[in-house]
C-alpha cells in the first residue's frame, strides 16, 4: 500500500499533457491543450523492409510515393478509417509523442483523446486504444468523429436540439445526426477522398489509356474538381504525365474539369443517397431541427466545389461548410480534452 503512494506521488511530480489527436486514412493532426495544432501531415510513413524502422514520416514519406527503392515501402497505417497496421500506426503515435516529450519533460504523461469513426467494431476500438497505450499514453478517450467536428465547430451540441454533422474525410464519410451530446442516428461510409482518387484513376485510364498515380489523381481533383454549378475560378483543364498503357512511354495528356466530375460522380451520389436515408431515419422533432440549423459539412471533402450546392438541392436542407473543415475534427478532440466536465457531459468514461 504505501509502495502504491509513493509510485502515485512520483508520478504527480511530473506534467501531465492533454493531447487530441484525428488519426485520419489521408491526414493526421495533433492537438496540445493550450498550444493548438502542432502537428498536421499525411498519414504516411516510409517503411525499411530489411530492418523494420520507419525512416520518414508525413509529407517526407510522401515525397517517396511511387519513388522508393526495393527496400523501402511507403505505407498507409489506416485505410477506410480504421488501423490496418497494428505496429506501424504504434510507431506513428509514438513518433507523435516523443515530439511532444522532447519539447517538454522527459516523464511526461499523456492523456489523449483520440477520434474514430462511428461505424468501428469493439476490437477495432480496443486496437486503437492499444496502440496509443503502447505508443506512450497513460490514458485515451475516444470520441466518435462528427461529436468531435460538431465541438470544434462550436456546435451547442449538449442541448435538446438536432445538429446533423456530415464529415468527409480519406477513408471514410460519417454521416450523424447528434442531440444532448451523443449520437442518435448515423451512417459510416467507406467512400470518401481516397475513392474519389481511384476513381480519378481508373476514369483517366479508361477514357485516355493513361496510367496516373494517386497524387495525381488528388491533385485533379484540388485543382479542376467540382460536383455542380459552374466556378470563376476553376481552371477547365490541366496537364498531366503519366505512363502510355499502349507504349509503356511517359505521356502528357491534357484533362478537363468536365473529365473529373464525371469520375467522381459515383461516389458524391453515394454519399448524398446515404445523408438522405439517415434523415429518413431520423425521428420528425429532430429533423424540424435540422430543417433549422441546417447541414454542417466538414473534413477535406467538404471543400470540393459545389458538394455543399448539391447536398442542399438535394435534401432541400442548407447546407453549411464548418470554419476550417479540414481542423474541425482535432480542435473538437482538443476542446475534449481541455476540461473534464467536457468529457463528463458526453458521458465518456474518465
Amino acid at each position: 500500500m504505501l509502495k502504491e503512494k509513493s509510485i502515485l506521488k512520483f508520478m504527480k511530480i511530473f506534467p501531465t499533457k492533454k493531447i487530441g489527436i484525428d488519426l485520419g486514412t489521408s491526414s493526421s493532426l495533433v492537438y496540445v491543450a493550450k498550444e493548438g495544432i502542432v502537428y498536421n501531415q499525411p498519414s504516411l510513413v516510409t517503411l525499411n523492409k530489411k530492418t523494420g524502422q520507419l525512416v520518414a514520416f508525413g509529407y517526407e514519406a510522401q515525397k517517396m510515393v511511387g519513388r522508393t527503392p526495393a527496400h523501402l515501402s511507403v505505407v498507409k497505417p489506416l485505410v477506410g478509417g480504421v488501423i490496418s497496421d497494428f505496429e506501424i500506426a504504434q510507431q506513428l503515435l509514438k513518433y507523435f509523442l516523443d515530439q511532444l516529450r522532447e519539447k517538454s519533460f522527459l516523464f511526461a504523461r499523456f492523456f489523449v483523446a483520440l477520434s474514430i469513426p462511428c461505424g468501428v467494431t469493439e476490437v477495432e476500438k480496443k486496437a486503437v486504444e492499444d496502440a496509443t497505450k503502447d505508443a506512450g499514453a497513460s490514458r485515451v478517450f475516444l470520441i466518435e468523429e462528427p461529436i468531435a467536428a460538431a465541438l470544434g465547430a462550436r456546435l451547442p451540441i449538449k442541448e435538446a436540439k438536432g445538429f446533423m454533422v456530415v464529415d468527409i474525410g480519406g477513408g471514410t464519410s460519417e454521416i450523424a445526426v447528434i442531440s444532448l451530446g451523443g449520437i442518435v442516428n448515423y451512417k459510416s461510409l467507406r467512400i470518401a477522398g481516397d475513392k474519389m482518387d481511384s476513381e480519378i484513376i481508373n476514369y483517366i485510364s479508361e477514357e485516355y489509356k493513361v496510367l496516373i498515380g494517386q497524387p495525381t489523381a488528388e491533385e485533379l481533383k484540388k485543382t479542376i474538381g467540382s460536383v455542380y454549378g459552374k466556378f470563376s475560378d476553376l481552371p477547365d483543364s490541366m496537364l498531366i504525365k503519366g505512363r502510355d498503357l499502349f507504349s509503356g512511354l511517359p505521356k502528357e495528356i491534357e484533362v478537363f474539369s468536365k473529365d473529373v466530375r464525371r469520375a467522381i460522380e459515383r461516389p458524391v451520389s453515394q454519399i448524398i443517397e446515404s445523408v438522405k436515408n439517415v434523415i429518413e431515419e431520423t425521428p420528425p422533432e429532430l429533423v424540424a431541427d435540422i430543417m433549422k440549423n441546417g447541414i454542417f459539412l466538414s473534413g477535406g471533402g467538404s471543400l470540393l466545389r459545389g458538394i455543399d450546392q448539391l447536398l442542399e438541392k438535394e435534401t432541400g436542407v442548407k447546407t453549411i461548410i464548418v470554419n476550417d473543415p479540414l481542423t474541425a475534427v482535432v480542435r473538437g478532440t482538443g476542446i475534449l480534452i481541455e476540461n473534464q466536465d467536457n468529457l463528463e457531459e458526453l458521458g465518456i468514461k474518465i
